[in-house]
């Protein structure tokens, strides 16, 4: 198994503070993931991944231009979104965007598709979340269609109806490495076992064994549709440091002001260091020593059948230093330690 999984990072550009503890200007945050990026390819990483949002505590709106930059600068890394919102983009200019950017890297890009997390997006682009459903179900449909890489002829409620028209640029090589991104719902689950794309599992809290049912779920929905096994894979919150108390002790402050801030406004209870104690011990935050977060990697890895896990290494105002430092952790240590966990 070794041999064939993939170990990668994501982060969604989250605005981070300075020394003097000052949030940083988000061109600044922007510049510090490109290099980051450019660490990661140095050290091994298999996969970068860049969020998608649209609010004031991540600076990345249009991951395929930093990615762009990234392609640039790197040799061998695998480029992608995590995730693009789907519902309020163009199908066809995403896969126009990152096929270009698969030119650009020599076949390294890909696309993790999804709804995301927040709702920014829909009034900024004029869409209604009322079609929430909707826009994702005909775009997605739409975007299938892309993928073939042969003349469209699409019709929906939408947008315009296409006939007979090819997308530019074609992938070299073979077809745009397309994911569904799913963040738990059976519905989710199926739609993409249904278009036969590889399903990455957001899983940011709880347990992991608990999304094992959406695993077999996503199985027995490929096979009943007649497609071929594929891969899937897992993203979840982490952070390496040299010990788990130092890691532990960098996260908490920039874990516990974005849980807070987001929890503020869906309604939730502020979290406190038990919450995130228990997560760090049982839970989906792989926070630790190199050996810490392997052996929990590889325990997850095992467990769920995935042959791909990402970690997003940002989190709230943890500062560029000490996410270099993660990457560097993660791409020397943690991802040989998980291969030989596997072999």
């Amino acid at each position: 198994m070794a041999d064939t999984i993939e170990l990668g990072l994501d982060t969604f550009g989250d605005v981070t503070v300075d020394a003097e503890g000052k949030l940083l200007h988000q061109a600044q945050v922007i510049r510090n993931v490109v290099e980051e990026a450019v660490l990661a390819d140095q050290v091994g990483v298999d996969f970068i991944g860049l969020g998608e949002h649209h609010r004031d505590d991540f600076a990345i709106s249009a991951p395929d231009v930093v990615l762009a930059a990234v392609a640039a600068r790197t040799s061998r890394i695998g480029l992608g979104s995590a995730v693009t919102v789907l519902s309020s983009d163009d199908p066809i200019r995403v896969f126009q965007r990152f096929s270009t950017i698969d030119a650009i890297s020599n076949g390294r890009a890909e696309v993790i598709l999804g709804r995301g997390s927040f709702t920014e997006s829909f009034p900024l682009f004029g869409f209604a979340l009322k079609d929430y459903e909707l826009l994702f179900t005909e775009k997605l449909n739409l975007f299938a269609e892309v993928l073939k890489q042969e003349p469209v002829n699409w019709q929906g409620s939408t947008r315009a109806e296409i006939k007979d028209q090819r997308v530019y640029p074609p992938v070299e090589n073979g077809t745009l490495k397309t994911w569904i991104g799913v963040g738990g719902s059976p519905e989710s689950v199926v739609r993409a076992a249904s278009y036969n794309l590889p399903m990455m599992l957001a899983i940011i809290g709880g347990e992991p064994t608990r999304f094992l049912p959406f695993i077999d779920l996503y199985q027995r929905a490929v096979a009943q549709f007649g497609g071929e096994p594929l891969p899937l894979g897992v993203h979840s919150p982490g952070h390496v440091a040299e010990t788990d108390e130092q890691a532990r002790a960098e996260l908490w402050p920039g874990y516990q002001a974005i849980h807070n801030r987001i929890g503020g406004e869906r309604g939730w209870g502020p979290t406190n260091i038990g919450r995130f104690n228990q997560e760090a011990d049982m839970g989906s935050l792989y926070v630790g020593s190199p050996e810490t977060v392997a052996k929990k990697i590889a325990a997850t890895m095992k467990a769920l059948k995935v042959r791909r896990f990402d970690m997003k290494y940002s989190s709230g105002t943890l500062g560029h230093d000490k996410m270099m430092k993660s990457i560097e952790l993660f791409g020397t240590k943690v991802a040989p330690m998980v291969r030989e966990m596997l072999v």
